[in-house]
């Protein structure tokens, strides 16, 4: 049975969700101010100022948020940074990628196990299909998480007011599905996603890939970026034996139906420019920040 999203689905969040979505909307304000001005490194007062709060307020948010001090996250988002993520890129990908892809191994930091559907259950778009959703608070704004029996198979992002668009936007993508609203059936699996301490090699995360095969496989070479690390769209092209195919492949990132269990977040431009993202740039500028506070900025 197709259900549409209704009131519940959209009902206002409860406390401890709205504190976790003011503390999103300033850290997104911040972010956005610095991607806009790091290049003369503002003082913390002028970040601050602009995510509507004290300098202390926004120290502690940051540390909480992301293990990060303001400054130590302005320094995650410049270009150097970036560069420095993709120094030996080629070669960290034929590394991980030759390691193989069968069994629940890790395949990155999510502990992360994968299947694809058949050519044939995606060109019906989802028909005989049922999804599970609902949206949850999370570090980067409120997340759509999407399951079927088998496993999580989408992942989205919105800010309040966005959640019916980001639905719309999935659904689009398997149009012929059916749509089932499932909070509690998918709280679990926001939970894992979104809390390190859940990241155990004991217990991957399956996660269902639902594309083309030239999608899958260029989502499957995203699964094996570590974390802080990032690649160029050309490394895996060269990596999937079409070189010439850069811009194939920068369209199969931005499909990526599971943001960040599949990161797509991890895919730079060739000078280290962080380039667009589905969900939104400063969304993606957040992720990586954020990862960077889960490794140590070295």
């Amino acid at each position: 049975m197709t259900l549409a999203i209704h009131d519940s689905a959209l009902a206002k969040p409860g406390p401890q969700q709205s504190a976790a979505l003011r503390d999103y909307d300033a850290v997104r304000r911040a972010i956005a101010f610095i991607s806009e001005h790091w290049r003369r490194q503002p003082a913390i007062e002028d970040m601050a100022d602009a995510a509507s709060l004290t300098p202390d307020e926004l120290h502690h948010l940051f540390r909480r948020w992301a293990g990060l001090t303001p400054k130590a996250f302005m320094q995650a988002l410049t270009l150097d940074h970036a560069k420095g993520l993709l120094k030996g890129s080629a070669s960290v990908l034929d590394a991980a990628l030759d390691s193989g892809l069968s069994g629940p191994g890790r395949l990155h930091d999510l502990f992360v196990t994968h299947e694809a559907m058949s050519p044939g259950e995606w060109k019906t778009g989802g028909a005989g299909t049922t999804l599970r959703y609902g949206f949850h608070p999370c570090p980067f704004g409120i997340a759509l998480v999407m399951a079927t029996p088998r496993g999580l198979a989408g992942l989205a992002f919105a800010d309040p007011g966005e959640e019916a668009s980001a639905l719309a936007d999935m659904k689009s993508r398997w149009p012929r599905a059916a749509y089932v609203e499932d909070v509690a059936g998918t709280a679990a699996l926001a939970q894992r996603i979104f809390d390190k301490n859940l990241w155990r090699p004991d217990q991957p995360l399956r996660v269902v890939l639902i594309g083309t095969d030239f999608e899958v496989r260029v989502w499957e070479s995203l699964l094996k970026i570590p974390m802080g690390r990032a690649v160029c769209y050309s490394d895996i092209a060269t990596r999937l034996e079409s070189p010439k195919a850069s811009r194939a492949v920068g369209a199969a990132v931005g499909k990526n139906p599971i943001s960040f269990v599949v990161p797509c977040h991890r895919a730079l431009g060739k000078s280290g420019a962080l380039t667009g993202y589905h969900w939104g740039l400063t969304r993606k500028q957040a992720m990586i920040g954020w990862e960077a506070g889960q490794v140590g900025m070295g």
